[in-house]
């Protein structure tokens, strides 16, 4: 019995000159100004690093000569050194949460360590901090190529179209501008607009994207400046939806609701078809 268990015992050892096998956990940056976490890497071992929320694997970025991502999945990728990486070189691997709650992105440095390395990494995000605690506290502005790395903007660019006119009197708005967008599986609808003065404040409170065919579309609306438009003044809104992707104009129209039933409806909305891969 002896031997049985100091045989066990043995082969859990690593060998001679072997890297230990580590399991850790580790807090990703919530700032830009703090240090990226290092995660050991090792030629012959496949470093598995589990998200707690799911990630937009098409966001994953990394040097493709020196890093191998071998999977990815919802909420977890698994990488490994194309070889291993020599003294004091360190290889940055990022990726962006799929729900854009700060902190958005997660990035690690990858080194090779002689003595470990890691097997697994349970990567922690810090929680956001107390609203009422940070009142003036702000998500990072975001940055050119972040839209093209979370995939809203494709080759084929973003294209638009613009319309202004009277809407329903009785509904009591004027269209002073709309400028429709269309990117990569996505619509738009940038809206101006004026509540007349003979009709009392109104706030914009949901939209919906209803076409000709299928179910009405629910989108995200969002003010330039939240609350209500006063009589006789001006709103700005955007309604924006994912849609699938097609070859073709996308028709709908635009309903924006709000206080007091009172609905803005902006008929024939054309959302242009994304433009050729080729053009120049």
């Amino acid at each position: 019995m002896l031997a049985l268990v100091w045989g066990t015992a043995a082969r859990a050892e690593p060998a001679p000159g072997a890297r230990v096998r580590r399991e850790r956990s580790v807090a990703i940056a919530s700032t830009a100004a703090e240090p990226l976490p290092v995660v050991r890497v090792s030629q012959d071992t496949l470093t598995l690093l589990f998200f707690p929320s799911p990630i937009q694997k098409k966001t994953l970025t990394f040097d493709e000569s020196r890093i191998r991502v071998l999977d990815a999945g919802e909420r977890s990728v698994i990488v490994q050194p194309v070889a291993n990486l020599a003294d004091g070189e360190r290889q940055e691997l990022g990726v962006f949460f799929a729900d854009n709650r700060a902190p958005a992105r997660a990035a690690f440095v990858l080194v090779t360590d002689p003595a470990e390395v890691d097997a697994r990494i349970d990567v922690q995000r810090p929680e956001p901090l107390d609203a009422a605690c940070q009142p003036t506290a702000q998500a990072a502005a975001p940055k050119p190529e972040d839209f093209v790395l979370l995939g809203y903007v494709d080759a084929k660019g973003v294209t638009t179209s613009s319309s202004n006119g009277t809407l329903d009197a009785v509904q009591g708005f004027n269209l002073d501008k709309l400028v429709a967008f269309r990117g990569a599986g996505w619509i738009l609808a940038d809206v101006k607009i004026v509540n007349r003065p003979d009709h009392p404040a109104w706030t914009p409170r949901e939209a919906m994207f209803v076409g000709r065919v299928g179910m009405p579309l629910r989108a995200r609306l969002v003010a330039k400046k939240p609350g209500a438009i006063l009589p006789g003044g001006y709103g700005r809104v955007l309604a924006v939806v994912e849609v699938p992707e097609t070859k073709a104009d996308l028709v709908f129209t635009l309903e924006v609701r709000g206080d007091e039933g009172r609905r803005l409806t902006i008929p024939d909305v054309r959302f242009l078809k994304p433009a050729a891969e080729d053009s120049p």
